[in-house]
């Protein structure tokens, strides 16, 4: 993916999942360790992914696809060498005359259609097992609706009112928020950015540079894998990223629990 696609993505789909805050809460609130989520994987550059076995990371394709080649991931500090890249044969890349279309006249109606009947789902093989880090479950029912979600991520912020720009750094400190599932069905599980009024205490929309990263639904004490971060819709034709109103659509893993298990189970 070109450097101008992932820009296209910023404006429409803005590479979700890293955290923008409510402008009435500070920042300290959202900041979290490292320790918060372990399992956390880093993917060069910019972008995420999720350990879900000893030996598979979870992420967008397009986390993975705009780069020509990933050698290595980062996961609790410490590098992973890739064995390969397992991309959905689903998996749709914008191409660049929609793009095109799209940047000249602000009409993203057909490149929205497009992201929104992509698989944006990949699974990456390690080449050694990770032995430090406990993997996270992926959650297999499809009760997502109406839940509270927590996602994580270390990308660009900004707050509901202003928003970032879209020359904001892509990896900054590690933030967690919260939101409630808007709607779940087929292949996505979409929230809303609430203002301040209707938010919850530490609500939180999705931002620029963290694709692949997760939305986490509680299970009785745990937290289960429900969702990975793909594209947004600012619902707004401001073209400021980030603000009050944004809805973020995430990967619906239940969707694809065959999937994941069959291309996990071939190599056993």
């Amino acid at each position: 993916m070109t450097r101008l696609l992932l820009l296209a993505l910023l404006v429409v789909s803005f590479s979700a999942s890293a955290v923008v805050i409510r402008d009435d809460v500070d920042d300290s609130k959202y900041r979290v360790p490292e320790s918060e989520f372990p399992a956390l994987v880093d993917m060069p550059g910019e972008g995420h992914g999720v350990l879900i076995t000893p030996q598979w990371v979870i992420t967008a394709a397009h986390a993975v696809t705009w780069q020509s080649e990933i050698k290595q991931v980062t996961i609790n500090g410490v590098p992973r060498d890739v064995e390969r890249l397992v991309i959905h044969p689903g998996y749709k890349k914008p191409p660049q005359e929609l793009l095109d279309q799209a940047l000249a006249t602000w009409d993203w109606t057909l490149f929205r259609v497009l992201l929104s009947s992509s698989e944006d789902i990949a699974l990456i093989e390690l080449a050694q097992p990770v032995t430090d880090v406990s993997p996270v479950a992926i959650n297999k029912s499809d009760d997502e609706f109406g839940q509270i979600v927590k996602f994580i991520g270390r990308g660009a912020t900004g707050n509901g009112v202003t928003g970032y720009e879209f020359s904001s750094s892509h990896r900054t400190e590690l933030r967690r928020a919260y939101n409630k599932v808007t709607s779940a069905h087929d292949r996505w599980l979409c929230y809303m950015f609430d203002k301040s009024s209707d938010a919850l205490p530490l609500e939180g929309g999705s931002g620029s540079g963290d694709s692949g990263g997760p939305v986490l639904i509680q299970a009785e004490k745990n937290w289960l894998l429900a969702g990975l971060a793909s594209w947004s819709d600012p619902q707004s034709t401001i073209r400021t990223p980030g603000r009050y109103g944004q809805i973020t659509c995430n990967v619906r893993l239940s969707h694809y629990k065959d999937w994941i298990e069959s291309v996990i189970s071939a190599q056993l």
